[in-house]
């Protein structure tokens, strides 16, 4: 299977034909390889249109959605990000490309695991991952200049916008546990400018400040 092929397919149609414009956001993709996050058995459906399971009933999302939630989120090099949901540990490598420093927090210590090694076997080292519930953010590193939330919340974390830098950004899908809405959030002052981009599905983000674990 030539994966640099269909990863090159993926940016055309999935990515360029739905908009995303981003120079360096797609220059991104082209580097990251998006099959290393993957588990073996669900490799085929790696540069496919849809999320791909990783185990712990997450999934590594789709990779429009990978690509308009980074476009999103205005990476500029000097950054500091926090992502919210490690997962595979693909959305932290694409970030990892834009910015100086990446920290990402997984519930699941198993796949925080995983995608610390396949991160370590590709070299990144810009990259710092932890254990824990993601809706208290990473007080010890904050604040940060963007934030990234890779689960669906029924609402803005508080703690997370404490932890985020004034005029700073935030992406997070909000709604139900249904379906959600892509929301940009910026740090303004005393108030805080909401845009709403489209419609999408994630996993629930579990924890204090989001949904109740089952």
């Amino acid at each position: 299977m030539d994966y640099k092929v269909l990863r090159e397919r993926m940016i055309k149609e999935q990515l360029v034909a739905r908009a995303i414009k981003n120079k360096e956001v797609l220059n991104a993709f082209y580097k990251v390889e998006r099959h290393k996050f993957i588990p073996e058995e669900f490799r085929g459906s790696a540069y496919a249109d849809y999320p791909v399971p990783i185990g712990e009933g997450q999934t590594i999302s789709q990779p429009f959605m990978v690509a308009l939630m980074t476009e999103c989120l205005l990476p500029s090099p000097q950054d500091r990000i926090l992502e919210i949901g490690t997962g595979s540990g693909y959305q932290a490598a694409i970030l990892a490309e834009l910015v100086k420093e990446v920290y990402s927090i997984e519930r699941f210590a198993e796949l925080a695991r995983t995608a610390e090694d396949t991160l370590r076997q590709l070299g990144y080292k810009n990259i710092k991952i932890r254990v824990g519930d993601g809706t208290l953010g990473w007080l010890e590193e904050a604040p940060f200049d963007k934030i990234i939330v890779t689960a669906a919340s029924p609402e803005i974390p508080k703690p997370l916008l404490e932890r985020l830098k004034e005029f700073g950004r935030l992406v997070i899908p909000l709604g139900d546990s249904f379906s959600q809405v892509l929301t940009v959030v910026e740090k303004q002052k005393d108030k805080l400018i909401k845009t709403e981009v489209c419609g999408c599905v994630f996993v629930p983000l579990v924890g204090k400040y989001g949904w109740r674990q089952n």
